[in-house]
């Protein structure tokens, strides 16, 4: 890692990445290399760019955070990902370490905590959030279990991608496999979650604060 921490921004709205941008580069050790709106985008960055830190918003656009981690430590097994975002719900939180993130922070964290997670993510070491610790300690402590964690990472993935209306040939174009393939997970899923069909999915996505709508 050299002095000067090179950042890559992950969001598909432009004026969050602005803001980001803003704030990181008033620091005097990090710098915005490069930003990018989807998954695709997002690994042609790091590979062109050779980030030392990708800040990956969730909420990404058709795809997620977690299938976009999943895509980029596939092609660079040494990437590091901090995950953004306003979801809290420990599961996300869960399936986005399993999907190789090192750090998850809430947007609704202090400006300050984000530049500190950066540095520590930069230093090979992992960071969450104070608030969603406490919420999957609490979460741990009481026992419960969210529905959601039966779902693997990849079908986890496609859950959230067909939750905000990606049809299967879509899904299979962007995570490059073939629709078949997502048919086979589709099934799945239906079947963990006994949902009917791709509506009842979406309303679940939605009752577990995935989507919004």
């Amino acid at each position: 890692m050299s002095a000067t921490i090179g950042v890559l921004l992950v969001d598909d709205h432009m004026v969050v990445r602005i803001g980001f941008r803003m704030l990181l580069e008033a620091t005097a050790d990090i710098r915005v290399v490069a930003e990018a709106d989807s998954a695709e985008s997002a690994c042609q960055q790091v590979l062109a760019a050779h980030p030392d830190v990708i800040v990956m918003d969730i909420g990404l656009g058709e795809t997620s955070g977690v299938e976009a981690t999943r895509l980029i430590l596939a092609r660079d097994k040494s990437a590091k990902v901090l995950a953004l975002s306003s979801h809290e719900d420990p599961s996300y939180v869960r399936f986005m370490l399993k999907a190789g993130a090192m750090g998850y922070l809430s947007k609704r964290s202090a400006p300050e905590e984000l530049i500190q997670a950066i540095r520590q993510v930069a230093a090979g070491r992992m960071y969450l959030d104070a608030h969603v610790s406490q919420r999957m300690a609490l979460q741990e402590f009481n026992g419960e279990k969210n529905p959601l964690e039966i779902l693997s990472e990849r079908e986890f993935g496609v859950f959230v991608m067909l939750a905000k209306g990606a049809s299967v040939n879509q899904i299979a174009v962007t995570l490059n496999v073939s629709p078949r393939t997502i048919g086979t997970h589709l099934y799945n899923i239906k079947q963990k979650l006994a949902a009917a069909n791709q509506a009842e999915l979406a309303l679940i996505a939605l009752r577990h604060g995935l989507i919004e709508l």
